[in-house]
């Protein structure tokens, strides 16, 4: 597939903007978007992306499937899925036990308004994301690889949602926030929506590509003050600790855990190999930071009445 590793990040590169030229065929707009769901893909992690309806989250996801040739599935979370929807459920079949695999053995999984069903069904996830397995009756059954959860959120429909508890949160990489198009965007929208036309996407990458790539990733090398910077931004965000900064003891009840050092190493190396950088630097780590704290640091309520929002605290820590 590639001789070495820096022909490896060559290629990857130059992967990256045949996918992205690809996915805008049908998407229009959300290059962040595009390029942190790519960089979890890599990096073996999954993404919730946030936002209102009809900025074309489950289209993007649907699409990245398509063009990356991997298994997708979508399952529309509502308060009356039950766990055995998502993993699936034995049966009785002449006189024999037979487990009926459910929607989560896929590649790709799309977990649409995963907040709509209760706690007991999204916790039905936890071990298919951290473990890539799932377990029935005491038998344990290995998911195909690779394998992510992709979910959706809508914030701000509330009624009859149940919000994803932080240990679940925490296993997403990132938090991906959707913005309103601008107004140039939406013109491409709409001109490109209503008219009859059908878009073919072709396939860049293979299962086997994706699974070298990811491996690609954990071999880059990280400089150790990379490193020193990423656990101190990190544990600046905890209050009441010795590393903490002035702005956090006043408003966060909560800081990061140390998966967020982790994603944040993982991610800015994704970030790095997807622009052709051989290693990646402190500009890595900064461009892939916000998405990684946003759901991982819980303001307290003083925050909230002074109106002092999670990006002004995180910025005054970097």
């Amino acid at each position: 597939m590639f001789q070495n590793d820096v022909e490896g990040i060559d290629q990857l590169h130059k992967k990256y903007q045949l996918v992205k030229d690809e996915v805008a065929k049908v998407i229009v707009g959300q290059s962040d978007t595009f390029d942190l769901v790519l960089i979890s893909i890599l990096c073996d992690s999954h993404s919730l992306l946030v936002g209102v309806p009809g900025l074309a989250k489950t289209l993007l996801v649907k699409t990245f499937s398509e063009v990356m040739n991997l298994g997708f599935k979508r399952i529309q979370f509502t308060p009356d899925l039950m766990p055995s929807d998502i993993i699936g459920t034995e049966i009785l079949e002449q006189n024999n036990f037979k487990f009926n695999r459910g929607p989560i053995f896929t590649n790709i999984l799309l977990a649409d308004e995963i907040n709509r069903t209760p706690p007991k069904t999204q916790a039905a996830l936890l071990e298919a994301m951290q473990e890539r397995t799932v377990t029935v009756a005491g038998v344990s059954y290995k998911l195909d690889l690779p394998f992510f959860v992709l979910a959706t959120q809508n914030p701000i429909e509330q009624e009859g949602t149940y919000p994803l508890p932080e240990a679940q949160l925490d296993r997403f990489m990132f938090n991906i926030d959707l913005d309103y198009p601008t107004l140039e965007e939406e013109y491409q929208i709409v001109k490109q929506t209503t008219v009859e036309q059908s878009v073919v996407v072709d396939k860049i990458l293979s299962r086997e590509e994706i699974l070298a790539y990811q491996q690609l990733i954990r071999r880059m090398p990280v400089t150790d003050n990379l490193i020193e910077y990423a656990v101190n931004l990190i544990s600046a965000t905890r209050p009441n600790t010795e590393n903490a900064s002035a702005i956090v003891n006043e408003y966060v009840s909560w800081g990061a855990g140390p998966r967020a050092s982790q994603a944040i190493i993982f991610a800015a190396k994704a970030h790095a190999a997807i622009h052709g950088k051989y290693a990646p630097d402190i500009e890595d780590v900064q461009a892939i930071v916000m998405p990684i704290l946003s759901h991982r640091i819980i303001r307290n309520f003083k925050a909230e009445a002074e109106n002092i929002s999670l990006k002004e605290i995180v910025y005054k820590i970097m």
